[in-house]
C-alpha cells in the first residue's frame, strides 16, 4: 500500500507517482515545515496574496524548461487546492523573485504561461484556510522538465497541466510551509 503522509502528518499528493530525483529548492521567505509568513495569506484572510521567492539548483543536466506549482493537499474539497501553477519557465531561470505570481505578472520570465488557480484566477493565490480545518500544508514545486515547453491551453486546469508534464518530469524540488486559519493575524 502507498504511503499518503509524511512524518509531519500531512498528505504527501506525490505519494501515488512514479519515484524522482530530487534538487534544491529554497526560498527567502518559507522555510520547510515552517509557518508561512502574513504576506503570503490571501487578502480576504489578512494577507497580501505575494508569492514567495523561491530559487533552485542541482537539477538533472537533461532539464530543458521547468514548471512551478502551489497545491495545499489539506484543503476541505476532497481534491485539494491548487494555489498557482506557471508552466515553460526557460531553463536559464533558476529563480523566481517574491510577488511575481501577481494579477500582472510583472516578472515572470518571457515566455512562461499561469495557468488559473482555483479560483479560476491566473495568479497565486494566498493561503487562507477555512476556520477549524487546522494545519494546512502548502507544496511548493519546482518540476524539471526534459522538454522546452508544454503545448497547453492558458485555461487549463493546473491538474491538467500536471497530467500533461507527467511524462516529461525528470525530477522535483519540494518546499512544504504550513498555515492555519488567523495566520496572517
Amino acid at each position: 500500500m502507498t504511503q499518503l503522509h509524511t512524518s509531519q502528518g500531512d498528505i504527501n499528493p506525490y505519494a501515488g507517482m512514479r519515484q524522482l530525483p530530487s534538487f534544491t529548492l529554497i526560498s527567502n521567505d518559507i522555510q520547510e515545515g515552517e509557518p508561512l509568513p502574513a504576506e503570503l495569506y490571501a487578502e480576504y484572510a489578512g494577507g497580501q496574496n505575494r508569492s514567495p521567492q523561491l530559487s533552485w539548483s542541482g537539477f538533472p543536466k537533461e532539464t530543458r524548461s521547468f514548471a512551478v506549482t502551489c497545491f495545499d493537499p489539506d484543503a476541505p474539497t476532497g481534491s485539494g487546492f491548487w494555489h498557482w501553477a506557471v508552466a515553460n519557465i526557460p531553463l536559464e531561470v533558476t529563480e523566481l523573485p517574491a510577488g511575481v505570481g501577481a494579477q500582472a505578472g510583472e516578472g515572470l520570465p518571457a515566455g512562461s504561461l499561469t495557468l488559473p488557480n482555483e479560483k479560476r484566477e491566473p495568479w497565486f493565490m494566498g493561503a487562507a484556510p477555512p476556520e477549524g480545518t487546522g494545519v494546512h500544508h502548502y507544496w511548493f514545486v519546482v518540476h524539471a522538465l526534459d522538454v522546452e515547453r508544454i503545448d497547453i491551453d492558458p485555461q487549463a486546469t493546473p491538474a491538467a497541466m500536471g497530467g500533461m508534464m507527467r511524462p516529461s518530469v525528470l525530477a522535483r524540488a519540494v518546499l512544504v510551509a504550513t498555515g492555519e486559519f488567523g495566520g496572517a493575524a
